[in-house]
């Protein structure tokens, strides 16, 4: 078996001692870039592999961060991620990713390998379901928890989301000034806090303009694009249907155009639909998206800094932060603008 090489044998063989190469491989800004650069080749030439568990026992901490989100082939926790996982890449923080698609068991078992490693942090959007005392578990066997997109009451814990009821006022509201006073919503539950918001954000625009709710009208459960899709037939054997549409996700809006389109119906001539999230797809559309920015970079951003802050002492409040969204407008509701 080969000899394991040692932070002494880099040292040996660049002339340094060994406490500079140990603080250069955890780049300390107190040894200079170029010592550094040399030091990390040299030790990826010998061979030499950092032990993260022995130094998790000398520093308290695993370097490691616990992301369990719904779903990362949604484009949208898709972008959360990519700023969760700029923010932890200035503090040299590495993240272990779950999907847990709404399965109770899986998210526990994850939160339970986190407590198992070690794990400093973990950034959640907890599955449906989770009770206030499974965050309120994991912090008491401390593991820090931030909530992103979704949150629970009396978790005890701050969150991140998007202001999801101002943002879909945001949407009926332009519909109506466009004209539209029949409007339907498709997609979401009330089992999430998210569901519910975007729910509130439609009923509360409809009482400003004055327009009666209708319940066939609110179509419940789509959150994906197949769904979506799916939902184009219900709302197209409804014995009257609506002028508008507001969807829960980009995702649910880009299938049911999709559905509608395959039905006959020409999404943005025939009838106006609003999505919401402004995922990177919604831009290129046929017709473009008429859109809701929810913050998605910047939930993600702010969450992974306030467990950075955790980590370094600040104690845990019940706080959400709340995003505001943005309106972009295109093409998909029959009003030029933004391709």
């Amino acid at each position: 078996m080969a000899q394991k090489v040692k932070l002494s044998t880099i040292a040996e063989a660049l002339g340094l001692s060994t406490a500079t190469v140990s603080l250069a491989l955890r780049d300390s800004p107190l040894v200079a870039d170029v010592t550094r650069e040399r030091i990390k080749e040299a030790a990826r030439e010998l061979g030499y592999i950092y032990n993260r568990r022995a130094a998790s026992l000398r520093t308290s901490r695993s370097g490691i961060v616990g992301v369990c989100v719904h779903d990362v082939m949604n484009p949208f926790y898709g972008e959360i991620l990519r700023s969760i996982e700029s923010e932890l890449d200035r503090n040299r923080q590495t993240f272990i990713l779950c999907n847990h698609h709404d399965d109770l068991s899986k998210q526990r078992a994850f939160v339970d390998t986190l407590l198992q490693l070690g794990a400093d942090g973990l950034i959640l959007s907890p599955a449906l379901g989770t009770p206030a005392a499974d965050i309120g578990l994991a912090e008491e066997n401390g593991l820090p928890v931030i909530l992103i997109a979704r949150t629970i009451e009396g978790a005890g814990v701050h969150g991140f989301r998007g202001d999801d009821a101002y943002g879909i006022g945001l949407a009926v509201d332009h519909l109506v000034s466009l004209g539209h006073r029949s409007i339907a919503m498709i997609g979401g539950t009330r089992a999430t806090s998210t569901g519910r918001e975007r729910e509130t954000g439609y009923l509360d625009g409809l009482h400003r303009a004055e327009i009666s709710f209708r319940p066939e009208w609110r179509i419940e459960g789509p959150r994906d694009r197949h769904s979506g899709f799916d939902s184009a037939a219900t709302f197209l054997a409804l014995a009257e249907r609506p002028t508008a549409i507001v969807c829960f996700s980009d995702l649910v809006a880009l299938g049911l155009m999709y559905g509608l389109a395959r039905g006959g119906v020409r999404p943005g001539v025939d009838i106006a639909v609003v999505g919401y999230d402004d995922i990177e797809e919604a831009a290129i559309a046929t017709p473009p998206l008429t859109t809701v920015s929810n913050g998605q970079s910047e939930v993600g951003e702010r969450a992974a800094s306030a467990l950075l802050e955790r980590l370094s002492g600040t104690p845990a409040m019940e706080h959400t932060t709340l995003i505001r969204p943005e309106l972009k407008v295109r093409r998909s509701c029959g009003a030029a603008g933004e391709d």
